[in-house]
């Protein structure tokens, strides 16, 4: 091996093998519900090392050139995709990698649901299809930086090691990187803080944000490979047919990641205020959508939905009926996508930002009523009237807002626009209002004078599968009058039950679903009203991991509403130190930002480089100043 690839090895093995070797410092025992048992660390490790290895194997042959299977499927990438080696076969790789971690990650959210927390990385088989498909993330990174031997892109960035990196190839390793660095921390954060059963936990945020935003980074990569291509003689350019779906697939990707984050509105129990689904929603819509039409053209943003059905369509149907656990729920995006068209339709070419704003406020408006009749149809927890003013705002809000980071996405992809002539505060501003909006949403006090729900139980099925219907009056009487939900939900007992309360006289509610009350079922009765989030318990088994006692469902009995975190997250530990706290958060919270701001430096430079290789047109020659010859007489 030469001295240039030896360093290589150990360039790649401190910037990747460290956080997939990161194992948590508190090898100590711990229960199940303050981190992973002590054998699926290791398990987890043991993998680790293995995956890693034979990554930087594959790397170091490549590099030495003694790997000849690697020249090989070179020579056929490039063949059968028309596109550099270190552009196509790092896409493919990521496509597969991608959904095979978006159906783990929805089926084990799905299992945490139905059936409650494991003991580690390895419990449960989603598990295992997160894992590889986030290290194939990283893999798919690793191959963009190490396959080109020279340099590849006008916007490639030399690495110390002297090697030449593609910018969406790095973008990619860094954010799948970040997901990857997120077990290990979640495992570590668990033991601090104990389980956060809940999707927006910081670490788990960052486990899915960063294979969400890798897309991003192939859609960079993508654009770099096409520009290197077209270098080449047309006759040595044979795409395959899909390669002309290449960008579409890619836009779908992207609003699939984006919809990551309504995951726990997909699944009908969420932790958080009800003004964040229009939030998440509208945001998702405006930006994948604008930068799926400024990029791809006519239809872009038709193509991106279709696509983006097709994968969610398809994980609802794997896992809500043939595996079965509870179906995840998803918005259409169709008529966003046509108010899209139709604004671009009318609206004149080079101006991305101005266009987005356009699109976002239709978006905001059309979009948002369409979206606001779906979640009749098809959610389980509907937007009721009580959302509106305040959903509708912050909708409209969030649409205009994610517009114009759409048309910065877009504008970047496509090159730029050099007609356009916005302030440069006009994309960190939008960033710094999606910003205030998350913060805005987050605001959940607790009341100081709680209301309470007395609670009767009919038993509709008696013996030890124990199932009851629900009456309850809550006091003060109005306690419910404007809920933005109000429900019994039952949970971890081996499914999922929403049964919402119907008013049938001043401050009494009633549910006609069988509720079980046996077993591991977990029971509230959960309030939303302004900006609370209340529940009173109904029935808990004993949980001697946390340690918690049982909450037994008896025919009747008053109990108080607290904030529903508490009921919801049992397993996480009082009296964790506020210093300690803060400081968690903060790390969290700078490795995210760091990687927006990587997503940002990345498509300015990209959309710098894609202008600056473009032929510029040859400039008008002046007029000559050849002196005026007076005409000759005609007589002379």
């Amino acid at each position: 091996m030469t001295t240039s690839a030896k360093r290589a090895t150990v360039v790649l093995a401190l910037a990747v093998g460290v956080q997939l070797l990161a194992a948590p410092a508190a090898f100590a025992a711990a229960k199940p519900a303050g981190g992973a048992a002590i054998g699926q660390v290791i398990g987890a490790t043991l993998g680790a090392m293995v995956a890693t290895a034979a990554m930087l194997g594959i790397v170091a042959g490549h590099r030495s050139g003694r790997l000849r299977a690697m020249k090989r499927l070179v020579a056929f990438t490039e063949r059968v995709s028309g596109m550099p080696a270190w552009s196509a076969m790092p896409l493919a790789i990521l496509g597969g990698t991608l959904g095979i971690a978006v159906f783990g990650m929805y089926w084990d959210i799905s299992i945490h649901l139905d059936k409650g927390r494991d003991p580690g990385p390895l419990a449960n088989a989603a598990h295992y299809f997160i894992l590889v498909g986030l290290f194939g993330v990283l893999f798919a990174g690793v191959m963009a930086l190490a396959l080109p031997l020279e340099r590849p892109s006008r916007s490639a960035i030399r690495l110390p090691n002297g090697w030449y990196a593609p910018l969406g190839g790095l973008i990619i390793t860094i954010c799948g990187s970040i997901s990857l660095l997120a077990f290990p921390l979640d495992d570590g954060w668990h033991r601090i803080f104990g389980q956060d059963v809940t999707l927006w936990g910081p670490t788990h945020l960052l486990l899915f944000g960063g294979a969400s935003f890798s897309v991003i980074g192939a859609w960079i990569l993508h654009r770099e490979g096409k520009s290197a291509a077209f270098k080449q003689p047309r006759e040595e350019r044979q795409p395959i047919f899909i390669a002309r779906y290449r960008e579409p697939m890619l836009a779908g990707a992207f609003l699939v990641g984006l919809s990551t984050f309504q995951g726990e509105y997909d699944f009908a129990v969420p932790q958080f205020r009800l003004v964040f689904h229009p939030m998440l929603l509208m945001l998702a819509a405006a930006v994948g959508l604008v930068a799926a039409r400024l990029r791809l053209g006519r239809g872009g943003a038709l193509k991106a939905v279709l696509f983006y059905l097709l994968i969610r369509g398809t994980l609802a149907l794997i896992v809500g009926v043939i595996l079965p656990h509870t179906t995840p729920k998803f918005p259409l995006y169709v008529v966003e996508a046509l108010v899209v068209e139709a604004v671009a339709f009318r609206f004149p070419r080079g101006r991305p930002i101005a266009f987005g704003i356009a699109a976002g406020a239709g978006i905001g408006t059309i979009g948002l009523a369409a979206e606001w009749a779906w979640s009749h149809i098809f959610w389980t927890i509907p937007w009721p009237s009580s959302l509106f003013p305040e959903g509708a705002i912050v909708g409209f809000i969030a649409a205009i807002a994610g517009a114009v980071l759409g048309g910065f996405i877009g504008r970047s992809l496509s090159g730029g626009a050099p007609r356009e002539r916005v302030p440069r505060w006009v994309v960190p501003a939008a960033a710094a209002v999606v910003a205030g909006l998350v913060a805005y949403g987050l605001q959940m006090p607790t009341p100081k004078h709680p209301p309470t729900a007395t609670v009767s139980l009919r038993t509709v099925q008696p013996g030890p599968k124990r199932k009851v219907v629900a009456t309850v009056r809550v006091n003060p009487l109005n306690a419910a009058s404007r809920a933005l939900w109000f429900d019994v939900t039952a949970w971890q007992g081996g499914g999922s039950v929403v049964a919402k309360l119907h008013p049938v006289a001043p401050g009494l509610y009633r549910e006609n679903t069988p509720i079980p009350v046996y077993g591991n079922w977990k029971v509230t009765v959960r309030l939303a009203r302004d900006n609370q989030i209340l529940g009173s318990a109904v029935f808990f088994p004993s949980d001697p991991a946390i340690p918690a006692p049982a909450v037994p469902a008896t025919s009747q009995f008053t109990r108080p509403f607290v904030r529903d975190k508490k009921l919801l997250q049992r397993e996480q530990k009082p009296g964790t130190s506020p210093i300690l706290t803060t400081l968690a958060y903060t790390v969290v919270l700078a490795v995210g930002l760091a990687m927006f701001a990587l997503l940002a430096w990345g498509l300015v430079r990209l959309s710098r480089t894609l202008r600056e290789g473009r032929p510029q047109p040859p400039a008008e020659s002046a007029p000559s100043q050849v002196p005026r010859v007076p005409a000759t007489p005609a007589h002379a």
